[in-house]
């Protein structure tokens, strides 16, 4: 729980530092300069630390590239989402991942009950009500609904790997992955970021982003998603301070009401794959 506050916090502190850096450069940017930065340090961790070093491993290198690569599109999908619509309406659309990572489960075979599956009906009900298609459409608001949907699909492909290859192994493939894909991405708007405010808000992004990846990592290798899944909820909160604050933005009434029946349908879900992993079903 302390590691899932703490993912909280820095997620929290990242999400504001994207729409800061926003402001000057182009998010593709924004997510190669994180990443190239968290690869930096991380082989430079490996290279300085023989525990580190021993303790990395691949068992899964197909589960690593493609967790890599969903995590990246999810990033890239997600960034953009935070600098062109309401930090708390994608805040809550990122929260759909988990409903996602269910539906998706289906391919592998799983099967679920009526009750989750009218828990599914109402977490969509509720980013319906966020979007609002009789508004005018906002690609931030796809692009939000396809980096939750990237995010659960690593989700229910790569459950248990971080409990194989251990929290740096699995952090450290993901962030070069991501690289690569930011790379290639960013290659039509390539441009070297300048400006003392612009690397203010790239500092503060690298070291939370990496914080919150670890600490993530770790909170779901030592708790269950249902533990968890309360404390995560808390990032809307802090999201809608710190958006007014920096940014003179308050969440509509649509966003609230959406997030209270996301949040619920989320809360609910997990709660319901606790029950059955203690009963032993599928």
């Amino acid at each position: 729980m302390v590691w899932a506050l703490l993912a909280v916090l820095t997620a929290s502190a990242m999400s504001m530092a994207v729409r800061g850096a926003s402001l000057e450069i182009d998010t593709r940017l924004i997510v190669l300069h994180r990443f190239l930065v968290g690869v930096a340090i991380l082989l430079t961790l490996v290279v300085l630390s023989p525990k580190i070093r021993s303790e990395v491993r691949f068992s899964d290198p197909k589960g690593h590239i493609i967790r890599g690569v969903l995590i990246g599109l999810s990033t890239l999908g997600g960034f953009y989402a935070l600098a062109h619509i309401e930090l708390a309406a994608a805040t809550v659309l990122f929260g759909l991942a988990p409903i996602f990572a269910v539906l998706i489960s289906l391919f592998f075979g799983q099967t679920i009950g009526i009750r989750r599956i009218m828990a599914i009906i109402a977490g969509f009900i509720g980013a319906l009500i966020i979007v609002d298609p009789r508004a005018e459409w906002e690609p931030g608001m796809l692009a939000a609904l396809s980096s939750a949907l990237f995010f659960g699909t690593a989700l229910a492909m790569s459950r248990g790997l971080a409990q194989r290859d251990g929290t740096f192994s699995t952090l450290l493939s993901t962030t070069i992955m991501t690289t690569i894909v930011a790379i290639i991405a960013s290659i039509p708007v390539f441009e070297w970021p300048t400006g003392i405010s612009l690397w203010f808000w790239l500092s503060i992004l690298i070291l939370t982003g990496l914080a919150r990846q670890f600490a993530d990592i770790q909170a779901y290798k030592f708790a269950e998603a249902a533990v968890l899944a309360p404390i995560f909820y808390l990032r809307l909160i802090f999201i809608a301070i710190g958006g007014y604050i920096l940014f003179d933005e308050t969440p509509s009434l649509n966003t609230w009401i959406g997030a209270g029946i996301v949040i619920s349908a989320t809360l609910y879900m997990t709660y319901r794959e606790r029950q059955l992993e203690k009963q032993g079903k599928s």
